[in-house]
């Protein structure tokens, strides 16, 4: 398949560009000059690639950040989605939308019941609102217009090269950092919070699944299935290291607003294309760890 990328540079962009190269697929990424904020030399970037599928990652993904940059957030994220479909609904030939979303639009869930895709959307931060609103673009250009829309609901995804703003990243570069300086304590935010973590690997390949089989206007969660503590994370993570670490509460890390549980049910995601997770929570973790050695070696 020829295959046209928002956000290819980015850290899933560019695990999703190795998955479409090993599975043979041709593939477009448009430079940083092309900003999905400017429909005009976006639109003609895509009609040059002529793409048989269009994957939709570019977005401001920092769900702390978009608390103090809401009005950016809100542009980038929803209409530059906007933007993106419209350059799609373009072409002579439109192509398959994946419109990647994120689990945030489910907001607080009650206990630890795993959430579906029918659960009802209650989005808690700027982040999570913009990404409600980019779906929802999303639904109408297929109802609308026909556009074959496929949205991805990412949970929390993991993996080497992931910015240290994000948490597994962020632990795994403090304890790589403890290790060098051979110090102890290491700072983290709310143990408590637990989050359903899948690696990025196999993130990529859902996503590539779902452009073939998945079915336009609707939604899959992308998910493990099992949820996990930070705290459970954090000693699985200070277990690897080579030396003794010891967790220390940093309220300077807390969010303002933080979502207990989100624990997704993968079922149908399943169903559509058979996909499963292969990589297990604790190999990557060591590569994530392995990663910040080599950066900070």
């Amino acid at each position: 398949m020829r295959a046209y990328l928002t956000g290819g540079s980015g850290f899933v962009g560019a695990w999703l560009l190795r998955q479409l190269a090993e599975a043979g697929d041709s593939s477009t990424a448009p430079g940083p000059e092309i900003d999905v904020t400017d429909l005009g030399l976006l639109s003609s970037d895509m009609e040059a690639a002529s793409p048989e599928v269009v994957y939709h990652l570019a977005a401001l993904t920092h769900v702390g950040q978009s608390w103090s940059e809401p009005a950016e957030t809100f542009h980038v994220n929803a209409m530059g989605t906007l933007n993106v479909l419209e350059a799609a609904a373009r072409l002579a030939e439109p192509p398959v939308v994946v419109l990647v979303s994120s689990a945030e639009v489910y907001g607080p869930a009650s206990g630890a019941t795993a959430l579906d895709e029918r659960a009802e959307l209650r989005p808690v931060t700027p982040y999570a609102a913009s990404k409600v609103a980019a779906e929802f673009l999303g639904l109408q250009a297929f109802l609308g217009r026909g556009l074959r829309v496929v949205r991805a609901r990412p949970f929390n995804h993991v993996g080497p090269g992931q910015s240290d703003s994000f948490v597994v990243s962020a632990l795994a570069r403090r304890i790589v950092e403890a290790e060098v300086e051979k110090t102890g304590k290491v700072r983290v935010g709310n143990l408590a919070a637990s989050r359903d973590f899948t690696d990025v690997r196999d993130v990529v390949r859902a996503y590539r699944l779902l452009a073939g089989a998945g079915v336009a206007g609707e939604a899959y969660n992308v998910c493990s299935g099992r949820a996990v503590s930070i705290a459970e994370l954090a000693a699985m993570m200070a277990g690897l290291s080579s030396h003794r670490i010891e967790l220390v509460e940093d309220p300077a890390l807390f969010r303002p607003v933080e979502v207990p549980v989100l624990l997704g049910d993968a079922s149908k995601l399943v169903a559509a294309t058979g996909w499963h997770p292969e990589i297990g929570l604790l190999d990557t973790l060591s590569d994530v760890l392995e990663y910040w050695r080599e950066t900070l070696s």
